[in-house]
């Protein structure tokens, strides 16, 4: 392909909400640190996204067949950098999630996802039927099952409930029968009992503190009580840039990476936020369009799983500043702070423009 070619066909139109989003992130993380013992963090978010557009860029020059061809080694890779964190990774915030690597503390479910993308991609697409056998939701199951459970072992639940939507994407793409469907929602509903008995207590008291904030209001609950506030205070307009008081005082939890939305909602209000939700619109239906341009059902799967993750993160973190979920501590997409989640979002944004780059040559 031409370096022409490759510079028309680059997908401009893609980067326009994602140049958006993250420049609006830099100025919120600025706003919510500034002043305090992390002041000059924006910085280190901008390298981290040189870095991960770096990444894109390499990416979306290897035919994304061959990025398929090596899904098994992938698949081992990832698995056994989880065992290794599980074994040697260090632990924050009373979860074993990181290895450090000297430059990068590596969150190794972020990598996970991307592996998981790939590995479905490539299993879903050599189906050759249009409807999914109690068989091959066996084998996804085992597939994705695996990973997952290292996941949540670490434990990041939030991460494996995103992994879970990612899944559910793709059986429905491939052919899932509603009698199935019905079947798996069966089976989870009659394992949440005994899913609530193997939750860690600090998960156990963010699901309590979601169904009875106003009680866990001063414990378990204040994280969420004091991002309703900040984004109650904003009203229309916002107080403006660096006046929020929940933000500046930070009485917001980290303000700067999982309740990035709340500080801006407060500082600029709804007016702000809906930029903001207008902008991952516009770069979901981008996705979308791409997945229905692929060459082929590889392809397709490739990019929609990458719109499932993004897609599932700002909703469920939108949702968790207002209440309307319990904490997971998911990030919000290519704004909030953290070097393992921006590499991770822009290398899927590099696997989708290598499809878009190859839609007339497989």
């Amino acid at each position: 392909m031409r370096a022409e070619s490759r510079i028309r066909d680059f997908d401009w139109m893609l980067m326009v909400p994602v140049a958006g989003l993250c420049s609006i992130g830099i100025f919120q993380i600025y706003s919510a640190t500034r002043g305090s013992n992390l002041d000059g963090l924006q910085w280190k978010q901008l390298e981290w996204i040189a870095l991960g557009v770096v990444g894109m860029l390499i990416l979306s020059r290897i035919d994304y067949h061959a990025v398929l061809e090596q899904a098994p080694v992938l698949y081992l890779v990832a698995l056994g950098l989880l065992l290794l964190v599980l074994a040697l990774g260090q632990t924050k915030f009373g979860a074993r999630r990181w290895l450090n690597l000297g430059f990068l503390h590596l969150q190794v479910s972020e990598l996970a996802k991307l592996v998981i993308i790939v590995t479905l991609a490539r299993y879903l697409s050599e189906l050759r039927t249009d409807r999914l056998t109690l068989a091959d939701l066996a084998k996804i199951g085992v597939l994705t099952g695996f990973p997952t459970l290292l996941i949540l072992l670490q434990p990041d639940l939030g991460t494996a409930l995103v992994i879970v939507a990612l899944v559910a994407v793709g059986m429905f793409l491939a052919g899932l029968e509603w009698k199935h469907a019905l079947a798996i929602v069966a089976l989870a509903a009659l394992l949440l009992p005994a899913a609530w008995h193997v939750l860690k207590p600090y998960q156990k008291q963010r699901l309590t503190a979601f169904f009875r904030p106003e009680e866990t209001s001063q414990t378990s609950g204040y994280q969420t009580q004091q991002s309703k506030i900040a984004v109650g205070s904003g009203g229309i307009h916002g107080r403006g840039f660096g006046q929020g008081t929940q933000n500046q005082l930070g009485f917001v939890p980290v303000r700067w990476a999982d309740f990035i939305l709340a500080g801006l909602a407060e500082e600029q209000g709804f007016a702000g936020v809906l930029v903001v939700l207008l902008l991952y619109l516009g770069l979901l239906l981008r996705l979308v369009g791409t997945a229905q341009l692929a060459g082929d059902r590889a392809g397709m799967f490739l990019v929609m799983g990458v719109a499932a993750v993004i897609g599932v993160h700002v909703l469920v973190n939108a949702a968790m500043v207002i209440g309307y979920m319990p904490v997971t501590g998911i990030p919000l997409p290519l704004m909030s702070h953290g070097g393992s989640s921006i590499l991770f979002v822009f290398l899927a944004l590099g696997l989708v423009m290598n499809v878009r780059l190859r839609r007339f040559v497989n």
